[in-house]
């Protein structure tokens, strides 16, 4: 079913902002329709489509593994994916990529940041009718999705409303319109005068946006699209701030809209950066000033921010589900059924004995479980109190990132001999453990605590245990 753009509470595509976790957030919420940050062409021209058969998306991938854009089914029918670009052959390429897996597709003719600008892509179009018109046209005839596009105001209004009628003629399903011009910005009133001259004018669904200034619940978007006239609200900054201004029934708690967020974002896997900025200049903006907000601040983990928040207790679930997911795909991979090693050693592992790689360095199959380590030493504790009291030189733990998921894989080295798990874990401090249990495994160390009167070494040389 084509997606329909009247009547609707929407949220727009922002910067950071607009990455899967956030956008299905919004959507349970209430919002209707959720955009994407603007995605570059140029990015995804090199993007292969990859289902992430753990995290449970579809995601487009860079050679390198960098995923540019990220999807899951519970948006499948109400995510729109905003493309920025300047070149018709080079947006149809992008829209045939993603056709499938997304719901519309929207070009952006509206951003004023000088990115934009200097790659004629944005606010930079509004002065090239004739190349939009040969876009949005080419995506119209070679797309099965509905196409939009967002602009601005133009500096006048008989401009704006010739470049409507120009975007009209292209066979758009509807056109989003940003109430101020391409110099102004959030600090400027919305102009609502202008889009309701320019409802009047056209019959496409125009969506109305920039009235964040004006909406500080959910009765007031409706009150703005009244005063616009226009088909549907299309919300920035009051989602940022709160993505349940969606909701009819009010407003949930920050705590609550926080914690979810938080959970999708550890589910889902976006930079951590974004997902960082997510809260702090968002949803968790109103309470930096409590005391865990310079905590929050300081995190530059999931796990980090889980502490900082008091979220340690759902983190660790998701992080154990993630866990499962991957244990079991990487256990068809090598063709065997999941061995759980004896109850007594605390961890899963699927193979039986360490392999060696082509580097020299010894493998095996292990995953650090943190739930078997509440009340015990950890791995990493263990292996560095077992080097001093034996007066071996401290285990060397070098950790690679994997980018295209960001998970982790360590490679602990003790007396010249390097040992690392298989399994590709989702912090670097599971990672070192993970590999430590491999050095424990094979040098046969014993898990315990050395001397209760006596406590074990503090973690060195990584992150603390």
């Amino acid at each position: 079913m084509a997606l329909v753009y009247s009547d609707k509470a929407i949220l727009a595509p922002m910067v950071r902002f607009g990455t899967l976790p956030f956008r299905l957030l919004a959507l349970r919420c209430g919002a209707d329709i959720v955009y994407s940050e603007e995605i570059i062409d140029f990015k995804m021209i090199s993007c292969t489509r990859v289902e992430n058969k753990v995290l449970g998306t579809v995601d487009f991938a860079m050679s390198d593994g960098h995923c540019v854009f990220r999807t899951c089914e519970e948006e499948r029918n109400r995510v729109v994916f905003q493309m920025g670009t300047s070149c018709a052959a080079r947006a149809l390429q992008i829209a045939k990529l993603v056709e499938n897996d997304v719901a519309g597709i929207d070009i952006n003719m509206g951003c004023p940041k000088p990115f934009s600008l200097t790659g004629g892509m944005g606010a930079a179009l509004l002065s090239k009718p004739e190349q939009v018109r040969e876009i949005l046209s080419t995506l119209v005839k070679g797309v099965k999705v509905p196409i939009t596009c967002k602009i601005r105001l133009l500096p006048t209004l008989e401009e704006t409303i010739s470049f409507v009628k120009m975007v009209e003629s292209t066979g758009v399903a509807a056109i989003a319109l940003h109430g101020r011009y391409k110099h102004q910005r959030s600090s400027t009133a919305c102009h609502v005068d202008l889009i309701k001259a320019v409802v009047e004018s056209t019959s496409l669904p125009v969506i109305a946006n920039g009235g964040s200034r004006q909406i500080s619940r959910y009765d007031d978007i409706e009150k703005f699209r009244k005063a616009t006239g226009a088909a549907s609200v299309m919300v920035a900054r009051a989602a940022m701030h709160n993505p349940s201004v969606f909701r009819k029934e009010g407003f949930l708690p920050w705590d609550a809209v926080s914690l979810e967020y938080f959970q999708l974002s550890a589910r889902y896997q976006p930079a951590f950066a974004n997902a960082k900025y997510g809260l702090a200049a968002g949803v968790c903006v109103s309470i930096l000033q409590e005391p865990f907000g310079e905590k929050l601040l300081a995190a530059r983990t999931y796990e980090e921010v889980a502490e900082a928040m008091g979220w340690t207790e759902q983190y660790d679930v998701i992080e154990k589900e993630l866990a499962r997911k991957e244990v079991e795909l990487q256990s068809s991979r090598f063709g065997q059924p999941l061995v759980v090693g004896d109850p007594g050693r605390k961890y899963e592992q699927l193979r039986a004995q360490p392999e060696i790689s082509e580097e020299g360095t010894m493998e095996m199959h292990i995953t650090f479980k943190l739930d078997n380590y509440r009340n015990k030493p950890t791995p990493k504790s263990v292996l560095l109190e077992w080097a001093r009291r034996n007066s071996k030189k401290q285990p060397v733990f070098v950790t690679t990132e994997r980018s295209k998921d960001r998970t982790y894989k360590s490679v602990c080295t003790v007396s010249g001999q390097g040992y690392s798990s298989t399994f590709w874990e989702r912090s670097k401090r599971f990672a070192e453990h993970a590999a430590s249990l491999v050095c424990i495994d094979v040098l046969g160390i014993e898990e315990r605590r050395w001397n209760e009167s006596e406590p074990a070494a503090p973690d060195q040389n990584g992150s603390s245990s």
